[in-house]
């Protein structure tokens, strides 16, 4: 595992930057080497399960993931996940706001971003955010080795952020059915169920 403590040049989906302060959030990045029949976007819905419970359990409140890798908190994005074939590996990218205020975070994002502490004014000792975070991702990890997907389902589809929103796809707009068991996302389009694989779906705050 590799961590930095600063983040110039990093980069989030779809060919996206992501920077962050010096001192102010956990930036950490894991080389993996699951089965050869798992696939690659569903490890970033496992981390986004253990990154959601590390939130949760430092600021006691909700968190939610947002298909297909960030992790919301009171409607804004607190962590995001990029998961990306290397070699035979996977190398897995986790970023999270912990201590950013205001004004340290980007006012272009797409989805409106957040830390912990603009949530609830609370300074956090990010190693031990780290260290939960490491612990929770080998749990939610070993689980999915163990059982796929479907063994972390409960957690994941109760923190489902996008279902029962108005979507947009492909320039339509849609309803958010929900993250199905093989990691993909259901919209339903003029009383039209659709599976989405990959890219970014839109949503109205």
């Amino acid at each position: 595992m590799a961590v930095c403590d600063v983040q110039t040049g990093g980069r989030g989906r779809l060919g996206r930057t992501w920077e962050a302060p010096s001192g102010k959030a956990v930036l950490c990045s894991l080389l993996l080497k699951p089965p050869r029949d798992r696939s690659e976007p569903e490890l970033s819905l496992v981390a986004g399960v253990a990154v959601a419970e590390t939130v949760e359990r430092a600021t006691d409140l909700a968190a939610q993931i947002k298909w297909p890798n960030d992790v919301m908190l009171n409607r804004r994005k607190v962590a995001g996940v990029l998961a990306e074939v290397t070699g035979e590996a996977i190398a897995l990218g986790i970023g999270l706001n912990v201590n950013q205020r205001l004004e340290e975070l980007p006012v272009d994002a797409r989805v409106q971003p957040a830390s912990l502490y603009t949530i609830d004014g609370v300074q956090r000792e990010r190693a031990g955010v780290l260290g939960d975070l490491v612990a929770a991702l080998e749990r939610s990890y070993d689980l999915w080795l163990e059982g796929g997907l479907d063994a972390l389902y409960d957690g994941l589809g109760a923190r489902d952020f996008l279902r029962g929103r108005k979507i947009i796809i492909n320039g339509e707009v849609g309803v958010g059915v929900g993250i199905d068991r093989a990691g993909r996302f259901e919209v339903e389009v003029d009383g039209e169920l659709r599976l989405v694989d990959s890219g970014e779906l839109l949503f109205e705050r």
